[in-house]
């Protein structure tokens, strides 16, 4: 049975959990990013820079150490925009859709578009840093990003001959803390202006497992129906979330990089308590 990773949104502190987590699990002997294990991986927002590192080649424990090796850490920018107007600006772009979701991520495109950012080329290089192959892997890595200018959203793959650094960039280009990246005539924004996760984004695999950070909920109910619609269509859905430990490490803001090493100690260790639950969840 064919079998989907996917990797949620959620900061810096985010991509230091998901890595502390999965190296946890295949250190107790369960490596869900082993191409034997995932068919395919979707990454959104951090997931993204997650899901090109595990395709990457490096391994797991080199992964890990970056996030806790102070001398290994991507020196990350200093975003002029904070967490906070991040989630103003999306309840405003919410009340004036009125519940049209592709208006509302048109909304926060053209928001994101006017703001004041660092450079884009800066940021880019930033998350050069963050990838350790700059190349498309040759599995079934997808990243998710959005339309800044009509809000539709854009799946990309090594098929889709945009680069891996810029399509990760997109993803993780969250409005109104970093610049939209421009690919070809296009500007694309954060992949979790359209959904956190984009689990929907999985259909047709028979198992799903999700690491969904979530510690910015929002209060529409997508994840659910997201999920519900993968049950429905024949999936079995393991969600994964931060352990108490793990969200005191986070702490209240995930887009801070001093969080790192604390969230992916905490990760590693979830990742071992939860091993044979997701080994269970594998032959199920």
């Amino acid at each position: 049975m064919r079998t989907a990773l996917v990797l949620g949104g959620g900061g810096v502190a985010g991509i230091a959990w998901q890595t502390g987590l999965l190296h946890g699990m295949a250190c107790a002997g369960v490596d869900v990013t082993a191409p034997g294990w995932s068919d395919m991986v979707l990454g959104t927002s951090a997931g993204s820079t997650v899901a090109a590192q595990v395709t990457s080649g490096t391994s797991l424990g080199d992964l890990y150490a970056r996030q806790i090796d102070p001398a290994l850490q991507v020196d990350e920018l200093r975003a002029d925009g904070s967490l906070t107007d991040v989630l103003d600006l999306f309840a405003r772009a919410t009340e004036r859709a009125g519940g049209n979701e592709q208006e509302f991520a048109r909304l926060v495109g053209a928001a994101a578009i006017a703001a004041r950012t660092v450079p884009e080329a800066e940021r880019r290089a930033v998350i050069a840093q963050r990838l350790p192959s700059h190349r498309w892997p040759d599995r079934d890595l997808r990243v998710v990003a959005v339309d800044a200018v009509t809000g539709r959203h854009r799946v990309l793959d090594r098929g889709s001959g945009v680069q891996l650094v810029d399509a990760v960039a997109a993803s993780c280009a969250i409005p109104g803390m970093w610049p939209p990246v421009t690919i070809g005539d296009h500007r694309y924004v954060d992949g979790g202006v359209r959904s956190d996760e984009n689990v929907d984004l999985a259909v047709g695999f028979a198992r799903v497992l999700v690491l969904k950070v979530g510690l910015v909920e929002p209060s529409d109910g997508k994840f659910e129906r997201e999920r519900a619609l993968l049950i429905a269509r024949g999936s079995a859905v393991e969600l994964v979330q931060p352990d108490e430990n793990a969200i005191a490490a986070i702490g209240p803001d995930p887009t801070d990089p001093a969080r790192r090493a604390d969230t992916a100690e905490a990760g590693f260790a979830q990742g071992g308590r939860i091993a044979d639950a997701i080994s269970a969840f594998e032959m199920s």
